[in-house]
């Protein structure tokens, strides 16, 4: 080889490593931001006109909010599951909070998560806080490169007030609903120290592009958060959800039956103390918000700014009220919406009302960062949705909640089919608060079967522990039929 020959493919052999450097520097970071149990009170979602989410809403100003987002469970473990792995629950029988670790499913033990999958394509892959399941084992050590604060817990201890349990002044579901401000700093908390040591994390300059997980567990039970909180929202200004009497008097005997079993509601309502409970979810909202603060003010100050990727969700909604029911689990529209914001470098600020669902993040994320589509997911990518945010989406939205039992969410309408064959039909259209049920009425049939064709066609066994407790919360599974003979 010539001595210019030489020269020139050592040269080529430099400047094709330098321009691979500099490819990995020019590849988008992740912030993937999950929020437990936070519903569509959100400000920038209008749900509750005394929320206050200045940061989220500042978020959501520079970002795509997708208004009619739903979850793939209105449950912590199922619906994370699925968004990580991109495979529905009906796919994989993980339904439950009482299911083997996810891991320990034959469909998932080899399974690519998200954070997996770019950690394998040379990312600098940490979390910090929620993101899976916290009862599950550990977080599990192949998606990540590291975890604080470790891998076998995924928070700081969070100090209860001084005293006996309850503390919101009635026993509520044998204890466990129960709500109290705090008499010290906020700086002592739990998800107040999540944020501290994301934003420390956001500050260092790394040579890979990096996905961050950052989950802050407020506003999921018990709602504790500080004194100040509570004071933003006086009692004797809270404005109670909008709800009707007769509200279950039309919806399907398998659902009533569910609601009623738990009776969370109405016990709040016999001790007086729903106003109380309004509050202190407000409360714990607003300070999850304040920590979202802290993390994206240290975005805005880091060398990351304009090359970061913002997904924020929360993992389902929550009932206040709303139809007899307090908390999740149901395949209405409270529980069964989220809140999904996301901010990309290059994409103009929108808001979406296409049906969409959060196992569409995974594919999603894959498209911003450049990567080709992974085959198997269950979602689709919505950056088609981010440059046009007006789209329209043929594809309802799936929420499921046990085996068979499934909700379709269509830009107009929400169809519910239970295991049993109960429906429920709402036109949010006319009635966005699901207070008429109109699917024994024959106009609606077309309707039904053109939705019903979206359900999914497999609906797999639960890998449930068969020593779980049946609850009240695992009530709608129970009372149509036990795993084993809904088939």
């Amino acid at each position: 080889m010539k001595f210019t020959q030489i020269h020139l493919f050592f040269a080529a052999l430099f400047l094709t490593g330098a321009g691979l450097q500099a490819a990995d520097r020019a590849k988008p970071n992740i912030l993937f931001i999950a929020v437990d149990d936070l519903n569509d009170w959100a400000g920038c979602l209008g749900g509750n006109p005394q929320a206050r989410t200045p940061n989220l809403d500042r978020l959501a100003a520079a970002g795509t909010v997708f208004t009619n987002a739903q979850c793939p469970a209105p449950w912590c473990n199922p619906s994370r599951t699925a968004l990580l792995t991109g495979l529905r629950p009906s796919t994989t029988g993980i339904y439950h909070h009482q299911h083997i670790p996810w891991r320990s499913a034959e469909l998932l033990k080899d399974a690519i998560t998200l954070p997996q999958y770019f950690r394998a394509n040379g990312y600098a892959v940490t979390g910090a806080g929620k993101i899976f399941h916290h009862a599950n084992p550990a977080q599990d050590p192949r998606s990540w490169d590291s975890y604080w604060p470790s891998q076998e817990r995924c928070m700081p201890r969070d100090a209860p007030p001084a005293g006996t349990r309850p503390f919101c002044g009635a026993v509520i579901r044998d204890g466990e609903i129960d709500w109290a401000p705090l008499d010290r700093p906020k700086e002592q908390m739990a998800d107040w120290q999540v944020a501290t040591h994301v934003a420390a994390q956001l500050k260092q300059a790394g040579d890979k592009p990096f996905f961050l997980g950052c989950g802050f567990f407020r506003p999921h039970l018990p709602w504790f958060a500080p004194r100040e909180y509570f004071e933003k929202f006086p009692l004797d200004q809270i404005e109670l959800p909008r709800v009707r009497a007769d509200d279950l008097d039309d919806v399907s005997p398998a659902a009533r039956k569910a609601v009623r079993a738990g009776g969370a509601f109405a016990e709040i309502q016999k001790a007086g103390l729903w106003r109380n409970a309004v509050q202190a979810y407000l409360a714990c909202m607003s300070f999850s918000d304040d920590c979202l603060g802290v993390v994206l003010r240290a975005l805005d100050e880091s060398p990351h700014r304009d090359n970061t990727i913002v997904v924020l969700w929360s993992d389902h909604g929550w009932h206040l009220g709303e139809k007899e029911h307090w908390e999740k689990v149901t395949l209405w529209e409270r529980s069964a919406k989220s809140v999904f914001v996301l901010r990309a470098p290059g994409i103009a600020p929108g808001r979406s009302h296409a049906p969409v669902n959060l196992l569409d993040i995974y594919p999603t994320l894959l498209e911003l960062a450049g990567f080709p589509a992974k085959t198997g997911l269950e979602g689709d990518s919505l950056v088609p949705w981010l440059r046009e945010p007006n789209r329209s989406r043929e594809r309802p939205s799936l929420t499921t909640h046990g085996r068979n039992n499934h909700s379709l969410r269509s830009g107009r309408w929400r169809f519910i089919r239970y295991a049993n064959g109960d429906e429920e039909l709402y036109d949010h259209w006319s009635d966005p608060n699901e207070w008429t049920n109109v699917a024994a009425q024959p106009q609606y049939a077309p309707v039904k079967k053109e939705l019903a064709a979206w359900f999914p066609k497999v609906n797999a066994p639960p890998l449930m522990d068969e020593k779980a407790v049946k609850t009240g919360r695992d009530a709608l599974v129970h009372l149509i039929g036990s795993p084993a003979e809904v088939k």
